[in-house]
Parts: structure tokens; C-alpha cells; sequence
């Protein structure tokens, strides 16, 4: 039997879940599997081929290719394809072969972003494994609100959220970031797990890993401490 899920979600596109969900990867117990229900805007190689890239020895699991890059039911309908629902996740999860240390679940943009036309979401898959959720987030201004609002529909439906990290972390952070390390565990009520450092994509898969350590905090397998 698998290990419960933890699902990597985030404020909304374009935040650096995939690269947090491989820095993670890089950091787990092994075996790890990484499983993205639905990739959209599939012209290029895909979120699974970047954590593989990046984290090396993890098996990684894609249940649907849309070619728009698009909410999965916008997409899936788009194409005239089958949406992935999230009892479909549910049944995939639950057949995954046995013997994984740590599974990871990389939803597509936001906590509310619909996978079927009923409104399926990351969350209703979450809940149903009683999973742990980790919040991928910007570090600048901005962030407070929409990763407060995002957090507190992780926690309203029973969820733990397990802490939120930030997705990039400047060269030379401004006011606001240095200020946000400060603010952002005191409005949302978890903890901050880590900052990635900017461009973090760009490392090749050793240096990924060696340095996902000083991205991540102890929680997530690092050595990263927020200030204070």
C-alpha cells in the first residue's frame, strides 16, 4: 500500500509548483512517485518531464494530456477528451504499486480550478485520502491575500495544510519579500516551509538536489529556517 498523498497545489499558475514538487521529490524517502492527473498545454515536454529532469530516480504518473493550456475541464472538453474526475484520481492513486517511501500529487493551478465539468477539484481528491496539502506561492507583493484566501479553503474543508513555500525567492529581494517572510506565516496560520531560489530550474539535476536542501525546511527534508 501507498503512502497517503501530499498534493502540491498553489495560488495560481505560474507559481513554481512543478519546481517545488521536484525539489521535494529530490528530498523524499524513496521510493517517490509523482502524479500529475492532468497536463495541459502539452506542446511541450510537460510538468512530469521537468521533475524528472530535475529530481533524477522518481517514477512519475500522468493520467491525461490536453494540448490547450487551459483548466483540465476546459481543456479536456476542448479537445473533445474525457476529463479526468477526481474519483478517476482517487481509483489511479489507489492502484499505484506498492512500495513507495513518499507520493506526491502536482495539481494544475489553483485550489479551485476545475478538473471536471461538475467542478471537481484537487481539494475533493484530498479530502477523500485525508491528505496533506502544501501551498506553492509568490514571494512578492501581492502574496498575503491570495495565499491567505487560498489557505483557508485548504483548512475549511478539513484539510491540514502542512505550510505554504515560496516559488522564488529574489537575488536581491525587496521590501515587500524580506517583509512577507515575517507576514505571511502570522495571516495564514502555517508555516513557511521554504523559498526557492530564483531561476531555480536552471540547475542541472546534481546541483538540483544538493541545493533543495538550503530551499526547503526540515518539514520537507532541508535545512532551510525561516527568519525569526
Amino acid at each position: 500500500m501507498s503512502p497517503t498523498p501530499l498534493f502540491v497545489t498553489g495560488t495560481g499558475t505560474d507559481v513554481g509548483k512543478t519546481v517545488v514538487t521536484a525539489a521535494v521529490a529530490a528530498l523524499a524517502r524513496g521510493p517517490v512517485a509523482v502524479v500529475k492527473p492532468a497536463q495541459t498545454g502539452t506542446r511541450g515536454g510537460g510538468d512530469c518531464a521537468e521533475v524528472l529532469r530535475l529530481a533524477g530516480d522518481v517514477d512519475v504518473f500522468e493520467l491525461a494530456r490536453y494540448p490547450d493550456p487551459l483548466a483540465p475541464a476546459t481543456a479536456a472538453r476542448l479537445a473533445g477528451e474525457p476529463p479526468v474526475t477526481p474519483e478517476r484520481i482517487v481509483r489511479e492513486l489507489a492502484e499505484l504499486p506498492a512500495g513507495y517511501g513518499t507520493v506526491l500529487v502536482e495539481g494544475a493551478g489553483g485550489v479551485l480550478v476545475p478538473y471536471d465539468d461538475r467542478g471537481g477539484t484537487l481539494l475533493d481528491v484530498a479530502e477523500r485520502l485525508a491528505g496533506a496539502v502544501l501551498v506553492v506561492c509568490p514571494s512578492g507583493l501581492g502574496t498575503l491575500n491570495s495565499t491567505a484566501l487560498t489557505v483557508r479553503e485548504v483548512l475549511r474543508r478539513g484539510l491540514r495544510c502542512l505550510g505554504t513555500v515560496f516559488g522564488s525567492w529574489p537575488h536581491e529581494p525587496g521590501t515587500a519579500e524580506r517583509c512577507n517572510l515575517v507576514d505571511l506565516p502570522r495571516i495564514t496560520g502555517v508555516p513557511l516551509l521554504g523559498a526557492l531560489e530564483e531561476e531555480a530550474s536552471g540547475h542541472d539535476r546534481e546541483s538540483f538536489g544538493d541545493r533543495a536542501r538550503c530551499w526547503l525546511a526540515p518539514e520537507l527534508g532541508g535545512t532551510w529556517r525561516a527568519p525569526g
